[in-house]
């Protein structure tokens, strides 16, 4: 055990988060999410929800400032405008907990896809609610 460190994060994960650099991107995904087709590393952590892995990430990782958003959700088939019950509390995570509070950016289901495929890590949570994807753009630390 570590102190200050959310007992959430697993060794694994810590040890991608520390592996990661500037303008490397993580997603925090859903359980419907199809994480191990997309993920170059995929980390499992079904035990946890999407918004407490968020404010748990967002404790060690900075968010990257030189982006437009440096956190995205995926937007609702044939509702883009919509904001589901997930979407909602990341903007409040990321609200209450980032470095640097942002509004978070949308995009298109399949282009979501794209970018999870690139991304540094996928981590697969529990979380039930649909559309409880996020994915983040690791900062630097001054």
């Amino acid at each position: 055990m570590l102190r200050n460190i959310d007992p959430i994060l697993s060794p694994d994960l810590l040890f991608t988060l520390a592996e990661m650099g500037h303008g490397d991107e993580i997603v925090i995904a859903d359980a419907n999410f199809p994480a191990a087709s997309m993920g170059q590393r995929v980390i499992r952590a079904e035990a946890s929800n999407a918004t407490d892995m968020l404010r748990a990430v967002l404790s060690l990782l900075p968010l990257d400032p030189y982006v437009p958003e440096p956190a995205v959700t995926m937007q609702v088939v044939g509702d883009p405008t919509a904001v589901p019950e997930a979407v909602a509390a990341f903007q409040q995570v990321v609200s209450d907990c980032a470095d640097k509070p942002v509004r978070l950016g949308s995009v298109e289901r399949f282009a979501f896809y794209d970018r999870a495929r690139a991304a540094f890590a996928v981590v697969q949570t529990g979380e039930r609610r649909l559309y409880g994807n996020i994915i983040l753009t690791k900062g630097v630390i001054g």
